[in-house]
């Protein structure tokens, strides 16, 4: 549907640009192997206000471990939400959330975001489950365990959260403090695009999180949760054996199925707060 099309379309029936997506998603194969198409490029710097070409998904790098997903039909979801993602006006459509510390959430959100999405449940312990199917993208979680403050644990206190779309499976890991179990890994299925903490300190180290992601054998793993150069470097030069390095200097992405490359390659961006 053209822009100006879903303008009169919202007009007519009164709905939220979130609503008034298209009904039929394309289908993902998370569960499947991707077919890589060699040689073709698949990165390139955009603005997150430019417009999104058909089939394909920009992510954003704001910090620490938020990102702005967007749709070509015009949604925004934000991961590990926490209130502030820049100087702008934007209210998201879907945002998520994880408790492990106060940088991955926020208690009050704007109330004008259509779906909040908490990555866990109530009481502590219980487990949350999500699947928001808003047509042209579906969110759903995989529950993980986090460390509690005094050494414990909290079961199903975090979440890794997956958006599928445009035919793609895009996983953010969130806060994670485990590798996952074997049916953790079978309900994540394959994920073509993972966001993953390379901090090897207060998330998982370094010597499992390598390892994690040569099993999930993402075509794209974007390193987030670094809070210096040398964590970044020293996941960079341990991984480099398994996967190609792209280094970017840029906070955005756009990918699509067509594009994936042909390798299994970390793709670093530079945060940046939207503006």
């Amino acid at each position: 549907m053209s822009r100006l099309a879903l303008v009169f379309a919202l007009l007519a029936t009164q709905m939220s640009p979130a609503q008034a997506q298209t009904e039929t998603r394309r289908p993902s194969h998370c569960i499947a192997i991707a077919d890589a198409a060699p040689g073709l490029e698949y990165l390139q710097k955009a603005s997150w206000q430019d417009p999104i070409p058909e089939y394909t998904v920009r992510l954003s790098y704001i910090g620490h471990a938020s990102f702005l997903l967007q749709t070509p039909g015009g949604l925004n979801a934000v991961t590990d939400f926490t209130g502030f993602i820049g100087n702008v006006d934007m209210i998201p459509d879907v945002v998520t959330m994880n408790h492990a510390h106060d940088t991955h959430w926020t208690a009050f959100p704007d109330p004008a975001i259509p779906h909040v999405l908490p990555g866990w449940g109530e009481p502590f312990g219980s487990g949350i489950d999500h699947h928001l199917d808003l047509g042209e993208v579906l969110i759903r979680n995989v529950s993980t365990n986090i460390r509690s403050r005094f050494g414990g644990t909290e079961e199903k206190g975090n979440s890794i959260f997956v958006f599928e779309v445009e035919g793609l499976c895009i996983g953010h890991l969130g806060h994670l403090h485990h590798i996952p179990t074997d049916e953790q890994f079978a309900a994540l299925g394959r994920l073509d695009v993972v966001m993953v903490a390379v901090d090897g300190g207060m998330t998982l180290p370094l010597n499992k999180v390598v390892p994690m992601l040569e099993r999930l054998r993402s075509s794209v793993v974007i390193p987030m949760h670094w809070f210096s150069g040398y964590a970044l470097e020293q996941f960079l030069t341990e991984i480099s054996e398994s996967f190609a390095i792209d280094r970017r200097d840029a906070s955005s992405m756009e990918v699509s199925l067509r594009s994936l490359p042909s390798r299994p390659t970390v793709v670093v961006l530079r945060p940046d707060y939207l503006r």
